[in-house]
């Protein structure tokens, strides 16, 4: 599917929308058969970044085979997570402002987990616009998973709209995944020794995480910041799924920092209003 747009043309319509989403989903399951799966549990190292994050081989292919793929969908700047830093910033100058939006992707979310063997890991791509993400597709090709979204009509597991069970209301019962990275320290003590919820998860995969909670197999989650391409796909995935969001200190989720974001969030309303007051109100030293 070629670009389809010129310069001065009006803004994507939903049916182009739609358009864009099958090509990306064929992308997305392309870029898997033929640059990742073929390397998981080949690849015995990755080297590592400033951030302290690994890079593999997979991820600098994958990242340059959508690169090519995804830019013949929509011509349109593009953030990937094995870019410089100057680069990503770039990218997203041009493209908050460009009426073609931009594409934001993560060609393997899990790195550590692909080159350890683990199977959670995943492709994610997302579309954005006017700084929010307006499609959205998140592949675990080990599980053959495809969680995939577009503004306004609903999130999707393999056809199946989610989330996939009745979750809890109550917060006591719930399954929480929470990643300790970068949450203040009495947040974190609190959580460790008497959080609120039943029981904790933490698969090493933040896009997944995000889809796993929209599914319904998770409950709640907490992370201490992640950078735009860790929540632009799952954010829009949860919210299609009917679910809530927010940081550690903005009620609107999208206001807060684009390249280091906390966020709290749930799929139970009920849940997610106990959730955010609970780690809000523990994240601030106990006073003596």
């Amino acid at each position: 599917m070629r670009n389809e747009e010129g310069a001065g043309t009006p803004a994507i319509t939903d049916a182009h929308l739609k358009r864009m989403l099958d090509a990306s989903i064929a992308v997305v399951r392309e870029v898997a058969q033929r640059e990742i799966t073929p390397r998981f549990l080949r690849v015995s190292h990755g080297e590592r970044k400033d951030d302290g994050s690994l890079c593999s081989e997979a991820d600098l292919a994958a990242q340059q085979f959508l690169v090519g793929r995804l830019t013949e969908i929509l011509a349109c700047p593009i953030i990937g997570e094995e870019m410089s830093p100057a680069m990503q910033r770039a990218g997203w100058h041009e493209g908050s402002t460009d009426e073609h939006g931009l594409w934001c992707i993560d060609p393997i979310d899990g790195t550590t987990n692909f080159i350890n063997g683990l199977p959670c890991f995943a492709i994610s791509i997302a579309w954005m616009s006017a700084r929010r993400a307006r499609l959205a597709v998140t592949y675990n090709p080990i599980t053959d998973e495809m969680f995939y979204a577009r503004e306004g009509n609903g999130a999707y597991l393999n056809g199946r709209r989610l989330p996939l069970r009745q979750v809890t209301a109550d917060i006591r019962r719930a399954v929480g995944g929470v990643d300790f990275k970068r949450i203040p320290k009495p947040l974190a003590d609190r959580i460790a020794v008497s959080p609120p919820f039943y029981s904790q998860r933490n698969y090493g995969s933040s896009t997944l995480d995000w889809c796993n909670l929209a599914a319904g197999r998770l409950d709640l989650y907490l992370h201490g910041g992640q950078m735009l391409w860790d929540y632009a796909a799952g954010s829009l995935i949860l919210r299609e799924a009917g679910g809530q969001m927010c940081t550690l200190t903005e009620d609107d989720y999208d206001a807060d920092d684009v390249w280091r974001r906390p966020v709290i969030a749930a799929l139970h309303p009920a849940v997610f209003a106990a959730w955010r007051d609970w780690v809000r109100q523990s994240r601030q030293p106990e006073s003596v």
